[in-house]
């Protein structure tokens, strides 16, 4: 790419290019809830991981769990 060459457009959210990199199930085997210590179940459809023990959702984002009380989602 040039300097006279403009910068090449990033495809939409629904393009197959931006699709989010999915989550490694692999970790759920390290992974525990930060306020029970309890395991965690991964709901896909939501890109959440769950801790019942707790009553929080976890989300991830981009393939990664985020891990944060703060950001995480109360379950009903």
């Amino acid at each position: 790419m040039t300097e006279d060459s403009p910068a090449p457009a990033h495809p939409g959210p629904d393009t197959p290019q931006q699709a989010t990199p999915g989550f490694d199930r692999r970790m759920l085997e390290s992974l525990v809830c930060p306020v029970t210590q309890a395991t965690l179940s991964y709901d896909a459809g939501a890109q959440e991981l769950l801790s019942a023990p707790a009553g929080l959702a976890f989300p991830i984002r981009g393939g990664i769990p985020i891990m944060l009380v703060a950001e995480a989602r109360r379950l009903d």
